[in-house]
């Protein structure tokens, strides 16, 4: 299974290429398409992973005043 993320940049916040570097740092891999970024779990997560993947890309986006979207198929 995979994780998707679409994201919203604000202009009072961080660019685009330092949302993409604190991702990275996440795991999230940028893509092109439907969504803005991607991470590949290799297989089905828990529910609390999940979750805890959500906390983890809050944290990574906080002070960016970038807001997300968090999908996973």
């Amino acid at each position: 299974m995979d994780t998707y993320l679409t994201v919203w940049f604000s202009s009072e916040g961080a660019t685009p290429m330092e949302v993409t570097r604190r991702l990275s740092k996440v795991g999230f891999k940028e893509v092109q398409g439907r969504y803005d970024y991607s991470y590949s779990w290799g297989r089905r997560p828990s529910v609390e992973e999940l979750l805890e993947m959500g906390d983890m890309v809050q944290k990574a986006l906080e002070g960016t005043k970038a807001a997300f979207k968090m999908e996973t198929e």
